[in-house]
């Protein structure tokens, strides 16, 4: 699943090429001839995880999400995904083929309204870090703070997991914490996040660290780090929009489930080097 090698972006002819085009060897282009000209059907497949990248051995990918399960089929499908995914996740990144993070998008309220109702009702840490009201209603349920304050939880779990040497946890909390702590149970809360966390043998006092004084007026170094993350760099983007998943620092555009995520990451490996899981699924 090799990119083809770059010719001398200066070639005369890439400069009159006026259509959208793709190039092919003239090895490929004769074989094209020769059955066109013997009256056979030609079908032909232009697959753009062909330009994924390969700067090395390991594929990095991000996938940008959050913790709330009240959005409708948003929120529903990327919790199927994660659900869906977490098996062959959990392969790749055991066994080295992958390193994974997870991100979340958060905004800042302007100064002028931090004591407005809607941003303390969005908002932790005086409105640095925010997430939109999960039922778009400030007068009932859970209001954006909670958002924030559960996707940091999960940010923080991944940062100790990740610390520990076993990363791949992060797949088996949010599965989890979506099972047994349901806002529509009204179970989405520090309580049951505690004993999912308790039962993965993840350090708790070490998480509750990481998430710090939420209503101190100060800020925040994981969720900081995720709004800087979030300003695109290089051919990346900026990250606007949930879910994102980036492979090897490029926006994935496809279908957001098991067979093609996996299909798209194992695009990342040069040829002769993808794990098992790749060629047998």
């Amino acid at each position: 699943m090799d990119t083809p090698e770059e010719e001398n972006a200066n070639a005369e002819y890439l400069q009159n090429i006026t259509i959208p085009s793709a190039l092919i060897s003239k090895s490929l282009g004769d074989s094209l001839k020769k059955a066109l000209n013997g009256g056979e059907m030609v079908n032909m497949n232009l697959d753009w995880r062909e330009s994924l990248p390969h700067p090395d051995e390991r594929v990095e990918y991000e996938f940008w999400t959050n913790s709330n399960d009240e959005c409708g089929p948003k929120c529903d499908s990327q919790i199927e995904f994660v659900k869906n995914f977490k098996g062959a996740a959990q392969i790749l990144e055991q066994k080295g083929y992958t390193m994974f993070t997870p991100h979340y998008i958060t905004w800042y309220c302007p100064e002028a309204f931090i004591l407005s109702k809607q941003c303390k009702s969005q908002c932790i840490n005086h409105g640095r870090y925010c997430a939109p009201d999960p039922e778009q209603d400030f007068s009932k349920g859970y209001d954006g703070k909670d958002v924030v304050v559960q996707n940091l939880r999960q940010a923080c779990l991944f940062k100790v997991a990740n610390e520990s040497g076993k990363p791949w946890l992060w797949w088996d909390y949010v599965t989890d914490f979506a099972i047994r702590c349901p806002m529509k149970e009204k179970k989405y809360n520090k309580e049951c996040a505690d004993k999912v966390i308790q039962a993965l043998g993840v350090d708790l006092n070490k998480v509750d660290n990481c998430i710090g004084d939420t209503e101190a007026d100060v800020d925040n170094p994981v969720l900081k780090a995720e709004q800087d993350a979030q300003i695109g760099k290089g051919s990346r983007g900026d990250v606007t929009i949930l879910p994102t998943l980036v492979i090897n620092n490029r926006q994935y555009r496809g279908k957001l489930d098991r067979g093609a995520v996996l299909k798209a990451i194992c695009a990342g490996f040069q040829e002769t080097t993808e794990p098992a899981i790749c060629l047998t699924e």
